[in-house]
């Protein structure tokens, strides 16, 4: 009940938010600008009181779930058919991107010239070297990747630490005891700071329209809408991929998944999403040991949505300047988003830093990257619920291979 009226709110913040919005654009333009500021603390808010539970949720989850499961031999059994989902997830999505691009072409109805070589796109392209990725990759302290929410370096300190707990077995009983409870704690106070979630949707939605007014969908209509229509089509892909391994039931676990889909979809966070996925993903039926370890690590490594966006956004470039990328060179980029995507997680518009990062490799202008930055909320906004959907399945999958999933009739008592 309290989770279908926490729905109901929030689908009316969005409605509100967007109203609000552009009747200050349309109806008090001398004013829209400070209004989509003032707004905008709204979700700013809520976004960091998100952030400020992320690191102890990531940390004592994995590591419980790491730690219940008992031995290194387990841990390494799960971790492969997660990361084995996961590598084959992430092919479906750029292979799906660059097929869609290629095949509606979106980039031909805005034919431009190739902007000069010094031209600037104002994001920095630090994605693609390969000592960029390893120092995100690994922490130089864990208290520095919790104070800076670096969701990556704490999984790999969590990995570690969590494996080391399942070795030792009944000696560390009592700090795998400890960080349960602090899991526990750590849920009950993300229940108090999604109340705020249909606040910080509205004033989300609000300032954008407010600021950007409708037009900039009416303009860039149709790669919006061809994109979305990617990002509908590998929603069936990954519905259908799930019901191989879960069966029928993987259209109740998206039902479910109304409400993190809905909170991810209109703050364009999937991490503002992730509390509440891990608790539907419980209540679906997954075993906590399985959700608590394959969730945390899906948010470093299976990022569905924005994997798709990076092919589909690098073509759709390359086509505006007539620019000819070969099907050698395309399957080059599927290899190249393949490795460099793994390392979005935590970084600020982390899809442009690995788009602007890909282009130079092709011979695209990094300036090409302008025709996306107005456009980026709207798009974030679906990449997001995207990855929501892409993990939640993915953890599903994981649980029913490991004979951690609940009964569909057993699992529905407790909805």
């Amino acid at each position: 009940m309290k989770s279908n009226r926490l729905t109901t709110y929030i689908i009316v913040g969005m409605i509100a938010g967007i109203v609000a919005g552009y009747i200050c654009h349309a109806s008090f333009p001398a004013s829209s600008t400070g209004f989509a500021a003032t707004a905008s603390l709204l979700p700013t808010a809520f976004l960091r009181l998100i952030k400020m539970i992320i690191a102890p949720l990531v940390f004592a989850t994995l590591v419980v779930g790491i730690g219940k499961m008992g031995d290194i031999a387990t841990v390494g059994r799960v971790g492969g058919k997660a990361l084995g989902w996961f590598i084959c997830a992430s092919l479906i999505s750029l292979t799906l991107g660059l097929m869609l691009v290629g095949w509606l072409e979106p980039g031909k109805s805005m034919q431009l010239e190739i902007p000069a070589a010094d031209a600037a796109s104002g994001v920095e392209a630090t994605g693609l070297s390969l000592q960029g990725f390893i120092t995100h990759l690994i922490p130089t302290s864990i208290f520095d990747a919790m104070a800076r929410n670096e969701i990556l370096q704490i999984v790999i300190f969590s990995l570690f630490f969590g494996t080391a707990m399942a070795a030792l077995g009944e000696r560390a009983r009592a700090v795998i005891d400890a960080l349960d409870a602090v899991s526990h704690i750590m849920l009950k106070v993300t229940g108090y700071v999604m109340m705020f979630a249909p606040l910080a949707v509205f004033g989300a939605l609000a300032s954008i329209v407010a600021k950007e007014g409708l037009d900039i969908i009416r303009v860039y209509g149709v790669f919006v809408g061809e994109f979305y229509l990617g990002l509908f089509l590998l929603w069936a892909v990954l519905i259908a991929l799930g019901s191989v391994f879960i069966g029928p039931s993987v259209l109740r676990l998206i039902r479910r998944l109304r409400e993190p889909i809905l909170l991810a979809f209109s703050t364009a966070s999937s991490e503002a999403a992730y509390p509440k996925t891990l608790e539907e993903l419980e209540r679906f039926g997954c075993s906590n040991r399985i959700a608590s370890f394959v969730l945390p690590v899906g948010y470093s490594f299976n990022l569905d949505g924005s994997m798709m966006y990076c092919t589909f956004a690098v073509m759709f470039i390359a086509q505006v300047y007539g620019i000819d990328i070969s099907i050698g060179q395309q399957l080059v980029m599927v290899a190249i988003l393949m490795l460099t995507s793994k390392g979005m997680a935590g970084v600020p518009r982390a899809s442009l830093v690995v788009i602007a990062a890909t282009l130079p490799q092709f011979g695209i202008p990094e300036a090409g990257m302008l025709l996306l930055l107005g456009i980026d909320h709207f798009l974030d906004m679906g990449r997001s619920a995207t990855n929501v959907i892409g993990n939640s399945i993915a953890t599903a999958a994981v649980a029913k291979w490991e004979g951690e999933l609940q009964s569909g009739a057993h699992a529905a008592r407790t909805e």
